[in-house]
């Protein structure tokens, strides 16, 4: 029992991925998982294979090293039909040896250490000091981009925190008992100008401490609105980097 048996039959596809998904907690692996899934299976289908067996993964290797894809993005691919194959095995729908060679196929390994590309201390505070100020709006944007440069925040992290995860801890200010992801617990230290930049957002009209920090798009801060999306928090700091490029050519 070698064949993918789902390759030609879209509601028994959905129902392997679906196995493989809903073993998976976070949205964010789920997410990448199924891309790399749906790939593998337009790749399968495209021509005629030996079967779901270790030779076929390994030659869907070679195809993604002939993309020029990097090595982070090769193994997460290869992980997700590693997972697929241990549950079609425990599904009866792949032999257990054919799972288990599968399963032994080694990524990529990466060479060398990567540089990373970070901002500088006059690139911070610059993009920090790009909101107008002057405007709720503008002390929103800032206390989004506080929060992200101080803290080292996910955009997640950002979108569910609220005023009650902020507390005094050994007096300094710190994120209390956040959860990010995959459901790590992990306590933060916030900046003085962090701190500041939230308060000055917050006496705006915002004294709920049950709201979000920051919340939804509003002319106004207003604290019942449902929390900031991921998306909008980027856009935020998209468009203060877009702001602030636009002074320096303007200079």
């Amino acid at each position: 029992m070698n064949e993918l048996v789902v390759a030609n039959k879209a509601s028994e596809w959905l129902r392997l991925k679906a196995l493989v998904l809903d073993s998976i907690s976070s949205p964010i692996t789920r997410r990448v998982y199924n891309l790399g899934l749906d790939e593998f299976i337009a790749w399968y289908t495209e021509e005629p294979r030996p079967g779901f067996t270790k030779a076929t993964v390994s030659a869907w290797r070679v195809a993604l090293e002939a993309r020029k894809l990097g090595p982070i993005s090769i193994n997460v691919r290869l992980t997700a039909v590693r997972k697929l194959a241990v549950e079609a095995a425990d599904n009866g729908l792949l032999a257990p040896a054919l799972a288990a060679g599968i399963a032994r196929i080694k990524g990529v390994r990466a060479q060398g250490i990567r540089t990373g590309n970070w901002l500088s201390l006059p690139q911070a505070q610059a993009l920090l000091s790009a909101p107008d100020i002057e405007t709720a709006k503008g002390l929103r944007d800032r206390a989004i981009l506080a929060v992200l440069l101080g803290c080292g925040l996910r955009r997640s992290e950002v979108a569910a925190l609220t005023f009650e995860h902020v507390q005094q801890r050994d007096g300094r200010w710190c994120i209390i008992d956040l959860v990010g992801k995959h459901h790590r617990v992990r306590t933060i230290p916030m900046p003085t100008w962090t701190k500041v930049a939230i308060d000055a957002w917050a006496t705006k009209g915002c004294g709920d401490s049950r709201a979000r920090v920051p919340p939804g798009e509003s002319r106004r801060p207003r604290c019942r609105r449902r929390h900031k999306r991921k998306d909008h928090l980027a856009t935020a700091a998209t468009v203060c980097c877009g702001r602030r490029s636009s002074r320096n050519r303007a200079s």
